[in-house]
This record gives C-alpha cells, sequence and structure tokens, in this order.
C-alpha cells in the first residue's frame, strides 16, 4: 500500500474528510490525514483494512507552524470547514465572518501555497477543493458560509488555469446532504428567526429543508465519488458527490443566474 505516493486530507477527523483519508488508503495512496485532534483519528488505519497505509497528523490550517506536508505529496484534498450562525446580512457580526474565512479560504490558501512547490516537483499532482452545492442556490441567512466558499470556487478556477501547465489538476467537489455532524448541526431553524424582520422567511427556510433529509447520502459513500474525481484525469472542474449536487449542478450549468433566482424567490414566497 502507498504506491501512488501521499495525499493529504485536512479535516480528516470525521465526516467527509475521515471517510476520504480511508478510501485514498484502500486505493493505493500513503494518506495523510490531518487533523487539530490527532486523538479523533484512532481507528483510521483499522477502517481502511491497511494501518500502515494512513498516518495520522496534527494540523490546524489556521496556524500555519504546524502545517507540514511531505516530500512525494501526490494529492491535496482541501477539506477542513466551519459554518457559524445563520444570520442576515445585516446581523452578522464582521467578526464571524472573518473566522470562517479564515478556515475555509485563508487556511486552505496557505497549504495549497506550500503544496504546489512540491507536486511541481515530484512531477505533478492533484489538488481537490471541497466546497458545498450551497452557492448554487441564493440561501438566505447562509452568506458568510456560502461566501467563503464561493471565494475557494473562484480561487480553483484561477488556479486550474495557473497550474495546468506544471501538470497539477484542480478539482472542485461541491458536496450536498452527507451525513455528517455538520450536516446534523445545520438542521435547525437559522438564528435569523430571532430578528422579527426576518422571522417568517427564516422559518420558511427551515421548512425547506425538510425533503432534503430524505436524500442524505453516508460519508462513504461520498469518499468514492470524490476518490473517483481525484483520479479522473479528463474530469471536469466542478463534480458533485451525492445524486442532490450532482442534480443541483446540472441544473446551474444550463439555466441563467436570473431564472436560478427567479425561481428560488418564488419558493420562498
Amino acid at each position: 500500500m502507498g504506491d501512488k505516493g501521499a495525499a493529504v486530507v485536512t479535516g480528516a477527523s470525521r465526516g467527509i474528510g475521515r471517510a476520504v483519508a480511508v478510501e485514498l488508503a484502500r486505493r493505493g495512496y500513503r494518506a495523510v490525514a490531518a487533523m487539530r485532534d490527532v486523538r479523533a483519528g484512532e481507528g483510521l488505519g483499522a477502517e481502511a483494512g491497511a494501518p500502515a497505509a494512513i498516518e495520522v497528523s496534527r494540523m490546524d490550517v489556521t496556524r500555519p507552524e504546524t502545517i507540514q506536508l511531505p516530500e512525494d505529496l501526490r494529492v491535496l484534498v482541501n477539506n477542513a470547514g466551519v459554518e457559524a450562525a445563520y444570520l442576515p446580512v445585516e446581523e452578522a457580526p464582521v467578526s464571524m465572518w472573518r473566522e470562517i474565512f479564515e478556515t475555509n479560504l485563508f487556511g486552505l490558501l496557505e497549504v495549497t501555497k506550500r503544496a504546489i512547490p512540491l507536486m511541481r516537483q515530484g512531477g505533478g499532482g492533484v489538488i481537490c477543493n471541497v466546497t458545498s452545492s450551497s452557492i448554487l442556490a441564493p440561501m438566505p441567512f447562509y452568506a458568510a458560509y456560502r461566501a467563503s466558499k464561493a471565494a475557494v470556487s473562484a480561487l480553483g478556477e484561477s488556479l486550474r488555469a495557473e497550474v495546468a501547465p506544471l501538470g497539477i489538476r484542480v478539482v472542485e467537489i461541491m458536496p450536498g446532504p452527507i451525513a455528517t455532524d455538520m450536516y446534523a448541526a445545520s438542521e435547525r431553524v437559522p438564528e435569523a428567526a430571532q430578528f422579527e424582520p426576518y422571522r417568517r422567511l427564516a422559518q420558511k427556510v427551515f421548512e425547506m429543508r425538510a425533503p432534503v433529509s430524505g436524500m442524505v447520502r453516508p460519508a462513504a459513500e461520498a469518499a468514492v465519488a470524490i476518490a473517483d474525481a481525484i483520479e479522473d484525469e479528463a474530469g471536469p472542474l466542478r463534480r458533485g458527490c451525492d445524486p442532490l449536487s450532482v442534480g443541483m449542478l446540472e441544473q446551474w450549468r444550463r439555466t441563467s443566474d436570473e431564472e436560478l433566482m427567479a425561481g428560488f424567490l418564488s419558493s420562498l414566497a
């Protein structure tokens, strides 16, 4: 195992990141499961069926001194991410925006900047950024989170053009409802409901999520789709990893911005 080189997965203590680290180890990569608390990495090797194929590494993407990448890096999965309260733009403190962007964008950027020269020296590789299918729909009260993921999406477009001549491929994965702790925590009435002008809309947003609960897919299933995208040299930049995100991406590609917005606003009426 591990003959394909090293694959670093950030935010690998749980959820999608953990499942992707396991799946890549099973496929022959030396998976480095990076996380803030290495105690959460116990049992990862057993999950992969090959303990020696997974290395648990302490990394906090917001603390550059903790970022260490292997010389034989071939795959980087930028999965570490955070959410916060679902607030109206006028009520969300700028400090909350900064906290989200610190992890979701700037931390990702710091890891990526260090990965590129290693991949260039090694003859190529894949940078896989995990964003969110939420950036395909103008969901109220998710502005800070969506903006951070949209920034990563724009970064990925430019990065793809920059590093393609170096033999480095960029992939963006846009998950929908995946059975993770983060998704479970998001199943709540948005905090925007505490503000009277937004109370009715917040309740409507919560009700709109009800049908989605029946479409939640296991993290292990999403990990297979993500690993497939990483290894698909002819694949597109953006991919879904579950039925809902795949469908949303297909609709986004064939629909104008104004059509999408009109349809979404009518659903909120």
